[in-house]
């Protein structure tokens, strides 16, 4: 099986930017564990702005691009660093691709793009994607980590693609202010329904907003491959759903 994982800053960082060394070495461990079992692995992470927030002398996430551009400069080197270590005691192997918009939208590029991946997966190497956040503005910006892993399991053919962020699935509504909110574990149709669900209730159900994560699974099931949404702050719980357990929601892909 082909994964594509996605994994958010709320899983890599504490809110302070600093590494959540635990879930990061844990995260680690259960991809090289998979690929030694024999899938095939590609990983997009995001935390490249968090990390840098941590290591510079700010008080606070920036609002302003240059600011946000050069807290990534610095963050995407110590994710790489980090990365690198981690699985290098593993014994695998990883690659860093740096990608924006114009990347998919220009067919040479894309190819490029395309060619590149496949030729690291025959490799046996792990790719390891991000935003190129240091020189992306919004007319050549992807949008956010959760279309671009949609986007970069499509290219690679992916069977599966994970987003692992802070909340467990798709709600009927917020389980933090309802009670009565329901948890989906099966999606078989994007519906007008669940398409409601990302208003404003539901871009609250996790840092990264739930309207991207169904922008993602559009992409994903109009592929044809499925897609889970699942809580990261159990990296293991990816055991679970290769192996196609109810755990997280799961949006079905279109096999017609």
């Amino acid at each position: 099986m082909r994964v594509t994982v996605k994994v958010g800053t709320s899983t890599l960082a504490y809110p302070t930017g600093r590494l959540n060394i635990r879930h990061v070495e844990e995260l680690a461990k259960v991809l090289s564990d998979l690929k030694n079992a024999g899938h095939d692995v590609v990983l997009v992470s995001s935390g490249a702005i968090g990390m840098g927030v941590g290591k510079l002398p700010l008080e606070s996430r920036p609002s302003d691009i240059p600011t946000k551009q050069a807290a990534a400069a610095v963050g995407q080197c110590e994710l790489m660093y980090t990365y690198d270590k981690l699985f290098s005691e593993y014994n695998h192997t990883v690659a860093q691709i740096l990608l924006t918009r114009t990347d998919f939208d220009e067919e040479e590029r894309r190819i490029n793009l395309e060619n590149t991946l496949f030729r690291l997966l025959e490799l046996g190497a792990i790719p390891i994607i991000n935003e190129n956040d240091t020189i992306a503005t919004e007319e050549i910006s992807v949008g956010d980590n959760d279309t671009l892993s949609a986007v970069v399991a499509r290219c690679v053919k992916s069977d599966l693609l994970v987003l692992l962020s802070d909340i467990d699935g798709l709600y009927t509504a917020d389980p933090r202010k309802d009670p009565k909110a329901q948890f989906i574990s099966m999606v078989e149709e994007i519906t007008p329904e669940i398409e409601s669900l990302a208003g404003e209730s539901g871009t609250t159900l996790g840092t990264g907003g739930m309207a991207t994560k169904l922008h993602a699974a559009h992409i994903a099931t109009e592929a044809g491959f499925d897609m889970v949404i699942a809580n990261g702050a159990r990296p293991s719980i990816l055991y679970d759903i290769v192996d196609g357990k109810r755990v997280g929601t799961r949006f079905l892909g279109n096999k017609d």
